[in-house]
């Protein structure tokens, strides 16, 4: 059976339209809006999303950073107490197990963030890899969060926070002692739209509260409640990767141009040698259809009558107006390219990645 966040009445309230996903009943669109008009607010006013389902894993103890060190990609030896960084984490083949958000709390207790879908197969995999002086805690079921998105998004958590001071203002930063309203809060800054924004982590009695201040005093900022649909087109837009469609355990992580978090020169991590091994022959790259038509998910991409890869997702781009795809194909192709849509060829055009970068 699949679970409910806490907000799952006011989803309801609002006119959600529950879908089933990473195991739980979540909006995918809310009536009165829809996934354009959603999406569109998010763009050029703000949106708000329950993003509760997401997994939050604990890494505490003396040598917690040399434990984080050794099972991602990238380096939190430097990263300051409040910054937020992300990262692969690597299976020995160097294909992905997730990817995920790291929060360095402290020095000696880091904050995992995780995909919904993979928070008990991460748990397995971290809890097995950690020495026995670290503790692991997985707190998913005790904490939820909401993601504020948008232009005004900015103007809209100057409203609901007493102390100002305490919103974070550098991207990838986060601040644990945030209050709202009397609640206690951990706000960061990062965003998986491409706009500017912010998540909220609190516990499960308070987010009912925070959500419904935020819809009322964001209202006079053209605040919209936001689902799935639009989420996934916003995220695509900004050629953010999901899990599943641009990373997996069978794809290296160095095929997927991710290389600004793959820190070849650590000392080691955990999948280093069989990167090390492995010379790349995919890349991620992205693509508009020349001809009319929507290239999805697992379309093959031809040159000529040879397939040299597929599309890992697509869509039509609300902002932009046209057909958008990721590609996952063999490296250095860039003209001749058709994408197979239902059995006709379609002409392919790479672009640079992301398709949508904020002003």
């Amino acid at each position: 059976m699949a679970k409910r966040t806490p907000l799952y009445d006011l989803h309801v309230k609002y006119g959600g339209q529950i879908v089933e996903f990473a195991g739980y009943e979540l909006p995918v669109q809310y009536e009165g809006y829809g996934l354009i008009k959603e999406h569109i607010a998010v763009r050029t006013k703000a949106g708000l999303f329950d993003v509760s389902h997401m997994g939050e894993l604990v890494i505490s103890g003396e040598n917690a950073e040399a434990a984080v060190n050794e099972l991602i990609t990238n380096e939190v030896r430097n990263m300051y107490d409040g910054q937020v960084k992300y990262s692969l984490l690597p299976n020995d083949k160097g294909g992905a197990v997730d990817d995920v958000l790291v929060y360095k709390v402290s020095g000696t207790c880091f904050l995992l963030v995780v995909n919904a879908a993979n928070v008990d197969k991460d748990a397995k995999w971290i809890s097995s890899r950690l020495p026995k002086n670290v503790k692991f805690d997985n707190i998913s079921e005790n904490v939820s969060q909401l993601a504020l998105q948008g232009p005004m998004a900015q103007t809209i958590m100057h409203k609901i926070v007493k102390k100002e001071e305490t919103i974070p203002t550098k991207y990838y930063t986060f601040n644990k002692d945030v209050d709202i309203d009397g609640m206690h809060c951990l706000v960061s800054r990062t965003g998986y739209t491409g706009e500017h924004g912010y998540e909220i982590y609190c516990a499960n009695k308070d987010v009912c509260k925070i959500y419904e201040l935020l819809m009322s005093v964001g209202k006079e900022y053209g605040l919209v409640p936001a689902g799935l649909g639009a989420r996934d087109t916003l995220r695509f837009e900004a050629a953010m990767p999901l899990y599943g469609h641009e990373l997996g355990e069978d794809i290296p992580v160095n095929e997927t141009d991710l290389g600004f978090c793959i820190k070849m020169n650590k000392e080691h991590f955990i999948g280093k040698e069989a990167l090390e091994a492995h010379e790349p022959e995919y890349e991620r790259v992205g693509a508009k259809l020349v001809d009319r038509g929507i290239a999805r998910e697992h379309c093959p991409v031809y040159l000529g009558d040879e397939q040299v890869g597929i599309v890992t997702s697509g869509t039509h781009s609300p902002t932009l107006g046209y057909p958008i795809a990721m590609l996952r194909i063999k490296k250095g192709l860039r003209e001749g390219l058709t994408v197979d849509v239902r059995g006709k060829r379609l002409r392919l055009e790479i672009i640079p990645l992301p398709f949508y970068k904020r002003a």
